[in-house]
């Protein structure tokens, strides 16, 4: 089985969102991968995609099988209903209703975990003013194990149970609009879309399966694609290569900063002219992001003749920023 579903509490439910809901319903779609994550963070001249973002959009999906199930429901009400489904388009909180409706817990890591599919199940939401009996809530059963905690490379959880998104690899390279900190950029390593680690490390996925959802399951050419490829990539590249996938939400400027600070962790110095090639660009984000990537490519005093030469150019504060940190003179 590939799909949960269970019924939350009315107690837990948000009626500022819709005052009629008296049940909800939620289901969870396992994608579980077929080889741990964590094996593509070794492959540093490749890119490291989150594994929900390796097949296909799972909103639709999801919509769409929420949809099926809702309109069954109210074909076999005893009395005219009303139904609205919910898959991450309002502010739902759908981990703390999985773990009321009995679909698994909310890990130490802020993640809901299965006994059944571990840490890779998508949610979903069904809201209906029928009056449906409740499945009994799931207990924590992560007992005294810190493994999603200590694991995590930015250090994103205060304490179990909290996450500060600030520091987390995840929001940084798929949220955060701007530069991003140069505290976080080397723990980034090769993560050009999320972060799995938290997810991937905990025991309980020892009972995981890979999914059978095709449309879930990893695309080959998402499966650690080369950095000197996806640098290369321009918009419509982009655009077209992530057709259907999450990550053509993230946009082409955001996607190659995420890039970019791969290459420059990357320690293959093969990739630096194609760092230096984004010199040029006209995103001032993707700049920033090559000037970071070629000091740790290019030899430093090749480095300052370089940044002095630029100098001459670049407008953008946060890219002459950069450049200024970088060269010899800023670090003595």
């Amino acid at each position: 089985m590939d799909w949960m579903m269970d019924t939350a509490d009315r107690r837990v439910s948000p009626r500022a969102l819709w005052p009629q809901v008296r049940s909800i319903v939620m289901l969870g779609a396992n994608y579980g991968p077929a080889e741990n994550p964590l094996a593509a963070l070794e492959a540093r001249d490749r890119g490291a995609i989150s594994v929900y973002a390796r097949g296909r959009d799972y909103h639709e999906l999801l919509k769409g099988r929420l949809k099926q199930l809702a309109g069954f429901m109210a074909a076999r009400a005893s009395k005219p209903c009303e139904v609205k489904v919910f898959v991450d388009t309002a502010p739902v909180m759908e981990k703390p209703l999985a773990e009321a409706a009995g679909l698994g817990w909310q890990g130490k890591h802020t993640n809901l975990v299965s006994r059944d599919f571990g840490s890779w199940l998508f949610l979903g939401a069904i809201f209906t003013d029928l009056e449906l009996a409740p499945d009994a809530p799931e207990q924590d059963h992560c007992g005294s194990c810190r493994a999603c905690l200590d694991i995590c490379p930015t250090e994103a959880f205060p304490a179990p149970y909290q996450l500060d998104a600030r520091r987390c690899i995840a929001y940084l390279t798929i949220e955060h609009k701007g530069p991003i900190s140069r505290e976080f950029r080397a723990k980034i390593g090769n993560r050009v879309y999320g972060c799995d680690d938290c997810l991937a490390v905990c025991p309980w996925n020892k009972f995981a399966q890979a999914t059978r959802e095709a449309k879930l399951s990893a695309r080959a050419d998402l499966a650690n694609p080369p950095l000197s490829e996806l640098v290369r990539l321009d918009d419509v590249g982009f655009r077209a290569l992530f057709s259907g996938s999450p990550i053509k939400r993230l946009g082409h400027e955001r996607f190659l900063r995420n890039v970019l600070i791969a290459i420059g962790n990357s320690a293959d110095l093969g990739l630096a002219p194609l760092a230096l090639e984004r010199l040029s660009s006209p995103s001032a984000l993707v700049r920033g992001a090559a000037v970071w990537a070629l000091a740790r490519l290019t030899p430093q005093g090749d480095f300052d003749a370089l940044a002095q030469k630029r100098l001459a150019d670049e407008r953008d504060p946060s890219v002459l920023m950069e450049m200024a940190k970088e060269t010899q003179s800023a670090k003595k």
